[in-house]
């Protein structure tokens, strides 16, 4: 075979691989923040933070149109990846709300093994570093998931469902704002809709036009306590 067979990551060289040498992948938004103009004091700049759900809004564009909303997903990661990241992709770009769709991925073990605590933490660390630099806080709820193509067997569908729980009374504790995709995405046996998805974990373009319109709403509720505060004008 030309070239010889593909080297395993775990076998590559430092240099070579790019979770070993930048494990939060800072660099992977690196030159589209610098590219990013300053965030006016009273415009309504939202960030999107996640996994390849997040990501893939950007990918079946449209949903959007005319907002200043940035997509800062990056598939496969984990709550500790996005925490390390956190800063660079969220704070520096100073937007009025972030939206943090996380979890799943910690659930399916994409960076080892974790429990339900350490994901909480996690949201929690975020919640926190947003607030104290002044930005709203709009938490989601972890998509319905039975089975990860990538990892089966792990039935995820408890932890999914218990997570979710907690995201809900924290968000009530806290004054987050709660998105709840989860009971607009869900089948009676606990999975994503048929109709929503391509491979049980991802929304399809049929998903994310219900998941719009809800994300739309949490944006509002969020910028409307902004709003009470003078941070951004009516119609902003």
């Amino acid at each position: 075979m030309p070239g010889g067979p593909a080297v395993p990551a775990a076998a590559l060289p430092a240099t070579e691989d790019p979770l070993r040498n930048d494990w939060g992948q800072l660099a992977h938004y690196h030159a589209a923040n610098m590219r990013l103009p300053p965030s006016a004091v009273h415009d309504s700049r939202v960030v999107f933070m996640g996994d390849s759900i997040t990501e893939r809004w950007a990918h079946d564009g449209g949903f959007f149109p005319g907002r200043p909303y940035i997509n800062r997903g990056i598939k496969g990661q984990t709550t500790p990846q996005m925490l390390v990241r956190f800063r660079a992709d969220v704070i520096a770009l100073r937007p009025k709300v972030v939206v943090i769709l996380a979890g799943t991925n910690d659930i399916a073990g994409n960076t080892g093994p974790t429990t339900l605590e350490a994901i909480e933490d996690n949201l929690t660390s975020m919640a926190e570093l947003a607030e104290a630099n002044g930005i709203r806080v709009v938490l989601a709820s972890v998509l319905p998931v039975v089975d990860y193509p990538w990892r089966p067997c792990l039935n995820p569908a408890g932890k999914i469902a218990a997570l979710n729980a907690w995201i809900r009374g924290y968000c009530s504790r806290h004054e987050r704002v709660f998105l709840d995709y989860y009971s607009a995405l869900v089948d009676e046996k606990g999975r994503l809709k048929a109709e929503f998805t391509f491979d049980g974990v991802h929304p399809n373009e049929a998903g994310y036009r219900v998941m719009a319109p809800l994300a739309d709403q949490a944006i509002g509720q969020a910028l409307n306590y902004v709003r009470t505060l003078g941070l951004v004008e009516e119609g902003g």
